[in-house]
C-alpha cells in the first residue's frame, strides 16, 4: 500500500490538453484586450522621442540609445516589475490599483500609515481617468494622421475622420462590446504580426541593431553623450510602456499566466521587432530623407503601395486600444462606488453570460465630450503625446509604493530583497516621472488637473458620507428600546416591510418616520443593511447575516463584493428562517431620502460640504440601485446636518 501511495497516477492526458487549449485561449483573448494601449505605442512612441517637443538628433548613438532604453524599460516596468512581481498581488484574482488598495487596508486596518496609503490609492485611481480621456484621444489621432503618409494634401482631413470614429466609438457602447470583442483577438495577432514583419523587413539589411538593443551599455552611452536631452527623451521613451497598468487591471477577465504567456512570447518581441525595424530605417537613410521618415516612421516602414492598408488596420488596433480603456474606466468607476468613494451611478449589464461588460452612461458621454474636446484643442497627436506620460508615470510610481507596502508588510520580505527590488523600481518611475515634469506647461497639466478634480470628487463624498453616516447614527434609537415600546402598541398589517438602512445598529429614520406618520407596522419588519466588502467577489455561503430581533422584527446584512452586482430583490428570494418566503407583490421597501445642509461643525470645509450635498441629489436612487421594484417603494426624506 505504501508503495501505491507513494507513486502518483499518472496526468490524465485529456485533462492536461484541456487546461493547455484554455489558457491558449485566455492567451489570444488577451491579445486582443489587454495589449491593445502598449500595442498600438509603436505609432508614435518612437517618432515622439525625436521628433516631438523636445527634438533629438538622430544619428547612430542617439537611435542605438533609445531602442536599448526602450528594451530595458520593457524588461523592467512590464516583465519585472507588472508580469512578475505585482500580478502576484491579486485580491481574489482580481488586480487594478483599487483591488491593490483594498487588499493593503484589509490587512493594514487600524496602523497609521493607512489613511496615506488609501490616498495614494484614490489619486492613482483619479490619474487614470485622466488617461483615459487622453488614450482615445491621442491613439486614434496618431493612425488617422497616416493618411497623410498615403497622400499629403488629406492633412485637413485626419481631424474630422478621428472625431466621427471617436463619436462611433462611444456611440456603440451602449449595445455592448460582446459581439465586437470576438473581433478584438483575431484583428490584434494580425496587427502584431504585420508590425513584426515590418520590423524584420528593415532588421535582415543591419541585423548588428538587435545587439546594439539589448546591450544596456548604448543605453548608458546615450546619456553621456546627450545628457540633458537624453533625460529629456526619457519624457517619450515612457510612452512604449504606456498601457503596462492594464495587464494588472485586466488580470481578473484573463489571469496572470495567460498575460504573461502572451507578454513574453507574442507581444513584447512583436513590439521590439517593430521599433528595431523603425531605428534600422532611420540608419539607412540619407539625412535627408531620415530627416522626412523620422516624422512617420511607424507608416514609413511600409511599401507605398502597402501605406493605406497599414493606416486601416492601426485605425482598428487604436480603436480595440480606446475600448480596452473605456471599458477600464467603467470597471474602476464600478469599483469606486462600491467602495464608497463614488455616489451610485446607472450600471447596465451589456451581457448576461460576462459579469464584467458593464456600460455607465454618464461615465460613457463625459469621456466623450473630453476626449472630442481634448482632439479639438491639441490638433495633433504630437501635441497630445506631451499631456500623455505623466498620468501613467504617476500612476506607475504610486503603484510601486503600494507594491512597497506588499513586501514588507503582507509578503514579509527580506530586506536584503525587497530593498533592492524597490530601488531598481523607484530609480525607473522617479526618473520617467520627472522627465514628463518638463512637458506640464506643454499639456502635462491637462492629466494633473483632471487628476486633481477626480481627487477632490472622490475623497470629498468619502468623506461627507462617513459624516453623514456619524449623525444619523447620533440620533439612531436602539433596536431593543424601540420593539418593546412599538410591537405592542402599533396596530400589525400584513405583509411585509423591508427598511433599507446603511447601520447595522439602532432603527433607520424611515422606519420611525412611518410609524409617526401611518400609525402602522407590518407583520414582518425587516431592517436590511447591504454591505460592499473589499474583496471583489463574496462567497454564497456568507452572504447573508440574519438576526432574529422577536415578534416579527428581523435584522438582515447582505454582502457583495465590489466587482458584483447589488439585487436585493433577487437576494431576499434566497433568504430562509425568517417566516414565509419573500413575495415581492406582499413587500414594501421603505427608503430614507436624506436632504444636506451645510453647517459649521466640524468635519469638512463649507464648499466641500456643499459639493457633497450636490453629489448626493444628483446620485442614482437607491431604488434603481438595488433594483427595488418601482411600484413596491417608499421614500421617506428628512433633513441632515454635516
Amino acid at each position: 500500500m505504501s508503495e501505491t501511495t507513494a507513486t502518483e497516477a499518472p496526468a490524465d492526458p485529456s485533462a492536461v490538453a484541456h487546461r493547455h487549449n484554455g489558457i491558449v485561449r485566455l492567451a489570444v483573448g488577451a491579445v486582443g484586450i489587454v495589449f491593445g494601449d502598449i500595442g498600438t505605442s509603436p505609432i508614435y512612441a518612437f517618432r515622439e522621442t525625436f521628433a516631438g517637443h523636445h527634438e533629438l538628433a538622430h544619428g547612430q548613438p542617439e537611435i542605438v540609445g533609445v531602442l536599448s532604453l526602450i528594451f530595458w524599460s520593457m524588461m523592467i516596468v512590464v516583465s519585472l516589475k507588472y508580469v512578475s512581481v505585482i500580478m502576484r498581488a491579486d485580491n481574489k484574482g482580481e488586480g487594478g490599483s483599487l483591488a491593490l488598495l483594498a487588499l493593503i487596508s484589509r490587512s493594514g486596518e487600524g496602523r497609521k500609515w493607512t489613511t496615506g496609503i488609501v490616498l495614494l490609492g484614490v489619486f492613482a485611481c483619479s490619474l487614470f481617468y485622466g488617461d483615459s480621456m487622453i488614450t482615445p484621444a491621442i491613439s486614434v489621432l496618431s493612425a488617422v494622421e497616416g493618411i497623410t503618409t498615403v497622400q499629403a494634401d488629406l492633412a485637413p482631413y485626419v481631424l474630422p475622420i478621428a472625431v466621427g470614429i471617436l463619436v462611433g466609438l462611444f456611440t456603440i457602447q451602449a449595445t455592448g462590446t460582446a459581439r465586437v470583442g470576438l473581433f478584438f483577438g483575431p484583428i490584434m495577432l494580425i496587427y502584431f504580426l504585420t508590425i513584426s514583419v515590418l520590423g524584420i523587413i528593415h532588421i535582415v539589411g543591419s541585423p548588428g541593431i538587435i545587439l546594439e538593443t539589448v546591450n544596456p551599455v548604448n543605453a548608458v552611452n546615450f546619456f553621456m553623450i546627450d545628457g540633458w536631452r537624453a533625460f529629456l527623451a526619457l519624457g517619450s521613451v515612457v510612452l512604449a510602456v504606456t498601457g503596462a497598468e492594464a495587464l494588472y487591471a485586466d488580470m481578473g477577465h484573463f489571469g496572470r499566466k495567460p498575460i504573461g504567456i502572451s507578454w513574453l512570447a507574442f507581444v513584447m518581441p512583436a513590439l521590439m521587432l517593430n521599433y528595431m525595424g523603425q531605428g534600422a530605417m532611420i540608419l539607412s537613410l540619407d539625412p535627408a530623407a531620415a530627416d522626412e521618415a523620422i516624422r512617420n516612421p511607424f507608416f514609413m516602414l511600409a511599401p507605398e503601395e502597402m501605406r493605406l492598408p497599414l493606416v486601416i488596420l492601426a485605425t482598428m488596433a487604436t480603436v480595440i486600444a480606446s475600448q480596452a480603456v473605456i471599458s477600464g474606466a467603467f470597471s474602476v468607476t464600478q469599483q469606486a462606488m462600491h467602495l464608497g468613494f463614488i455616489p451610485r451611478l446607472r450600471i447596465r449589464h451589456t451581457s448576461e453570460a460576462a459579469m464584467g461588460q458593464i456600460y455607465i452612461p454618464v461615465i460613457n458621454w463625459a469621456l466623450m465630450v473630453a476626449v472630442i474636446m481634448l482632439v479639438l484643442f491639441f490638433q495633433t497627436s504630437s501635441n497630445l503625446a506631451a499631456a500623455y506620460g505623466i498620468a501613467v508615470t504617476g500612476a506607475m510610481f504610486i503603484d510601486t509604493c503600494l507594491l512597497a507596502v506588499v513586501l514588507f508588510h503582507l509578503w514579509k520580505w527580506k530586506p536584503w530583497l525587497a530593498i533592492p527590488v524597490l530601488a531598481l523600481f523607484f530609480l525607473v518611475d522617479i526618473a520617467y516621472f520627472a522627465a514628463n515634469l518638463t512637458k506640464v506647461p506643454d499639456g502635462g497639466w491637462f492629466p494633473l488637473l483632471i487628476g486633481l478634480f477626480c481627487f477632490t470628487l472622490l475623497t470629498t463624498w468619502a468623506r461627507g458620507r462617513k459624516l453623514m453616516i456619524q449623525r444619523m447614527n447620533e440620533a439612531a434609537m436602539p433596536a431593543s428600546i424601540f420593539i418593546k415600546s412599538a410591537a405592542g402598541s402599533a396596530t400589525r398589517v400584513p405583509g411585509t416591510a423591508v427598511f433599507m438602512t446603511t447601520s447595522p445598529d439602532g432603527i433607520p429614520h424611515a422606519l420611525l418616520h412611518n410609524l409617526k406618520h401611518n400609525k402602522v407596522l407590518h407583520e414582518r419588519v425587516m431592517l436590511l443593511t447591504v454591505r460592499i466588502e473589499d474583496v471583489p467577489y463574496v462567497e454564497e455561503k456568507k452572504r447573508f447575516e440574519l438576526t432574529n430581533l422577536g415578534t416579527g422584527f428581523y435584522r438582515l446584512i447582505i454582502r457583495y463584493g465590489f466587482m458584483q452586482e447589488t439585487d436585493v430583490p433577487a437576494a431576499l428570494v434566497r433568504v430562509e428562517s425568517c417566516g414565509p418566503e419573500f413575495k415581492m407583490m406582499d413587500t414594501s421597501f421603505f427608503l430614507a431620502r436624506q436632504t444636506l445642509l451645510a453647517s459649521d461643525r466640524p468635519g469638512m470645509a463649507i464648499w466641500r460640504e456643499k459639493l457633497f450635498a450636490w453629489m448626493l441629489r444628483n446620485a442614482e436612487s437607491a431604488m434603481e440601485f438595488f433594483k427595488l421594484p418601482p411600484n413596491r417603494v417608499v421614500e421617506l426624506g428628512s433633513q441632515v446636518e454635516i
